[in-house]
């Protein structure tokens, strides 16, 4: 089965009033393979209206107790196509993005997720290289070559050593997966819980190598919030090498990547 651009759809989580949001909008409605796109928001108003109604985007509102993993499976469950892509309000994609993510599914057999390296906007300015990014990057170095996509020793490998798997960037093959992917309680790391639970599948974890899509860091991001609220990604950050690895070995691997949390402030 081939995808085309009209199995797809990308599903904005809006919140409150971003600044970002219309940036987000032009980039998703932008793309050489034109898709579908709605918008999803648990804090419905007259700034998120305004901007659905001028690009004539479908608005949902989510009634439920607002969390990231209720907002991410609300938008997620609304999207009524095979593919989705859960687009934060505060990112951008690059014209080519679904371009090659359809690309990479109809080179694969079978698809669960597909996924790009990204590029970070900070102060309105692309970064493509900085100490983070370059961890990343060589963490799913082996993820490269297209035949390692369906290996569950590589891809579990490379999560045991962090979440190099940017959220924003991924794809989801909406069969693969439960109706609502994410599990309500994390707050920080939902997304890297999501990714060692979907590695177990048989099945490929398509990757793509090029940076086609950015991921804004500011104050008033929600990373940016969670790693000053009291240090609070580290138990959860703990819990997932844990996932992975024996005690002391989780010991060690939290002290190095406590230290790469600072990446993502300001």
């Amino acid at each position: 089965m081939k995808f085309t651009e009209n199995d797809h759809t990308f599903a904005i989580c809006a919140y409150k009033e971003s600044p970002y949001l219309e940036s987000c909008i032009k980039s998703v409605k932008s793309q050489n393979k034109k898709s579908n796109v709605i918008i999803a928001t648990s804090t419905p108003n007259a700034y998120i209206k305004n901007l659905a109604e001028k690009y004539n985007i479908k608005l949902f509102i989510n009634d439920a107790e607002s969390n990231i993993a209720g907002d991410w499976n609300f938008a997620y469950g609304k999207a009524e196509t095979k593919l989705v892509t859960i687009t934060h309000q505060d990112d951008i994609y690059d014209k080519n993005y679904l371009e090659l993510i359809l690309y990479a599914f109809n080179h694969s057999k079978n698809p669960i997720i597909a996924h790009t390296t990204y590029y970070e906007i900070r102060d309105g300015k692309k970064v493509y290289s900085n100490r983070l990014l370059r961890i990343k990057k060589l963490m799913l170095l082996p993820l490269i070559p297209r035949f390692t996509w369906k290996s569950i020793f590589l891809r579990r490998r490379t999560l045991s050593l962090g979440c190099a798997i940017c959220c924003p960037s991924v794809t989801y093959v909406k069969e693969r997966l439960p109706k609502e992917p994410f599990e309500v309680g994390n707050r920080a790391d939902l997304d890297w819980q999501a990714w060692e639970k979907y590695s177990k599948l048989k099945g490929e974890f398509c990757y793509i190598s090029k940076p086609v899509m950015g991921h804004r860091v500011h104050e008033e991001s929600e990373t940016s919030n969670v790693i000053g609220a009291n240090n609070g990604r580290t138990p959860e950050d703990y819990e997932m090498y844990r996932k992975f690895w024996p005690k002391p070995i989780a010991d060690l691997l939290i002290k190095f990547y406590e230290k790469g949390q600072s990446s993502n402030t300001l």
